[in-house]
């Protein structure tokens, strides 16, 4: 699991533990971040490991998926079950790259997640299931959004993955946004064309936890963004438009271990499969994508 050291991920990794007493969670993550939550999960479970992972990297991915490899294959890790590609970065523009000179939203909210997948989905044993943490910013309108977010800019993999590729990307609206919607919306089509290529057994499902407080994802969103998230959604949490950490953590355990029940490929709007955006659904920007992804 990526994006457990923090947020939604920590809370669905402490309930995962709780709930699951046989399962062994493997937490892929920074090393520092890592060793700081290693401590709270073992006092819920024994059965914890942590990888580090630097998802910015392609060598790092490698370097990672290539440690859980040996556990397996040493019998030091239990059959793979499931992988949670929770990870994500909301940065306030679309200028930064990776280590390996992609834009760095898109490398490690899309890429990153097709890497891993490349390379431990072999190892997945049916029943299986993977879940990927998307979001409804996705939609890019007022309904989803309350107009704090811009639309998505599909531009092709060719385009979107590269540092500057919006108009004024410097900016935190039209840059670091807009390239964290579309890095979203990017993370939907790969779930979609994923879905098409695992075997019987094996699902895929994208998780959109929607509207939480506390999570720290808008640290670097900048903007209004960073009042709205501090003063603004701390006060919806008393209506059921908003989930605090534990409890969409919750809800994300409920996904991993099937408890949320929906077809392979389903988006799942909280507790329950939904339709995300029209855009979201096109074969052919699908397979465009997977091309690109295995070339990159």
């Amino acid at each position: 699991m990526t994006g457990a050291t923090r947020g939604i991920g920590l809370e669905a990794a402490r309930d995962l533990l709780r709930r699951s007493p046989e399962t062994h969670l493997v937490v892929l993550g920074r090393e520092s971040s890592a060793a700081r939550v290693l401590p709270q999960l073992r006092e819920i479970s024994p059965h914890v490991s942590t990888v580090n992972v630097n998802l910015a990297s392609k060598a790092g991915i490698d370097t990672a998926a290539a440690h859980v490899e040996d556990l397996l294959d040493a019998g030091e890790l239990p059959a793979m079950k499931g992988i949670v590609c929770n990870a994500g970065v909301h940065l306030s523009d679309a200028l930064r790259t990776s280590e390996d000179g992609y834009e760095l939203t898109f490398a490690v909210n899309v890429l990153a997640t097709h890497l891993l997948l490349r390379r431990l989905h072999p190892h997945l044993e049916a029943p299986g299931r993977v879940v990927v943490t998307v979001s409804d910013a996705h939609f890019g309108d007022l309904r989803h959004t309350g107009g704090t977010m811009p639309a998505p800019h599909w531009k092709g993999p060719e385009i979107v993955s590269r540092p500057g590729a919006f108009d004024r990307s410097e900016r935190v609206r039209s840059g670091g946004r807009r390239a964290y919607v579309t890095s979203k919306l990017g993370a939907i089509h790969l779930v979609h064309e994923w879905a098409r290529r695992l075997p019987d057994g094996i699902d895929i499902l994208a998780y959109n936890p929607s509207l939480v407080t506390g999570t720290g994802l808008a640290r670097e969103m900048g903007g209004s963004a960073q009042f709205i998230m501090k003063w603004f959604m701390p006060i919806l949490e008393v209506t059921p438009l908003v989930d605090t950490p534990p409890v969409a953590g919750r809800k994300l355990a409920d996904v991993i271990l099937g408890v949320t029940d929906a077809p392979t490929g389903s988006y799942i709007h909280r507790t329950a499969p939904a339709r995300s955006s029209a855009e979201s659904y096109d074969a052919d920007r699908e397979q465009a994508l997977w091309d690109w992804m295995e070339q990159a």
